[in-house]
């Protein structure tokens, strides 16, 4: 068979519990154990750190899936009980520096929509548990399946969110409803997650991954520049006043208006 015109598979690189597939101007983070139901560990999380810093420049959009039937059941349990580094509960005997260090490195793994110029879609089917639900609150946008259930499941063991969650939640949700689905270990199916901000969209199991790509191509469609310039002004708006926000509207609107006629260079 001739294969002179196929197209060349994308680049994948394999990492701790998930892989990541490089396409032009895109990565997929696709969690991998899907036989544990992608349990999460603090190893994965190092990985998921290695992973950000080590995407091409070129990518614009970032999206994040699972393979299986769970987007991920959070913690691995085993890591209360593991002897080697990865034993969450012996962080309680070392120092508080050394032990917060050790959190702070983790929550970087979680964060996926700090910078401007990288636009991150969380793919969402079946349990989003713990850690799991905090990776899909990491992202810009998170399209889900209706089999999605979303669970704050930390305090119902004993610990609690620490991965960056509790601030996106409350962003999303307010103070009075992130601390009932915190406090209660319920969980969020696909309508109250649509009904209260945890989602943007709601499809069929079966059509989750096409909307993920129509998203994906309508994002990769804008100007690289506009797009950062709008989701820097989204991202800071919560903490600016009216006056404040237009100010910065008005700011960024003048250096793209500069760059389209030719007065100011982009990188």
């Amino acid at each position: 068979m001739d294969t002179t015109d196929a197209p060349a598979l994308p680049d994948t690189r394999a990492y701790a519990g998930f892989r990541v597939e490089y396409a032009p101007a895109r990565a997929t983070v696709v969690l991998d154990r899907p036989d544990r139901l992608n349990c999460q560990s603090p190893a994965m999380w190092d990985d998921l750190v290695r992973a950000r810093r080590e995407l091409p420049g070129d990518v614009r959009v970032v999206v994040l899936r699972a393979e299986g039937r769970a987007f991920s059941a959070g913690l691995d349990r085993a890591v209360f009980t593991s002897t080697g580094a990865d034993n969450i509960a012996a962080l309680g005997t070392l120092p508080a520096d050394e032990a917060t260090a050790r959190i702070a490195g983790w929550q970087r793994a979680f964060d996926w929509s700090s910078s401007a110029d990288l636009v991150t879609i969380a793919a969402v089917q079946g349990h989003a548990i713990g850690g799991g639900f905090q990776l899909a609150l990491g992202c810009d946008i998170r399209i889900v399946a209706d089999d999605v259930l979303f669970c704050m499941a930390e305090p119902t063991l004993g610990i609690v969110p620490d991965l960056g969650g509790t601030k996106r939640l409350v962003d999303l949700v307010g103070v009075s409803r992130a601390t009932e689905i915190c406090l209660t270990g319920r969980r969020v199916d696909a309508a109250e997650a649509l009904r209260i901000g945890l989602a943007s969209h709601v499809v069929p199991a079966g059509e989750l991954d096409a909307a993920v790509e129509r998203t994906a191509a309508a994002v990769l469609g804008i100007d690289r520049n506009a797009a950062a310039e709008t989701k820097a002004l989204l991202q800071r708006a919560p903490g600016r006043s009216q006056d404040e926000q237009q100010a910065a509207e008005r700011e960024a609107q003048y250096r793209r208006l500069r760059t389209i006629a030719g007065l100011d260079a982009e990188a």
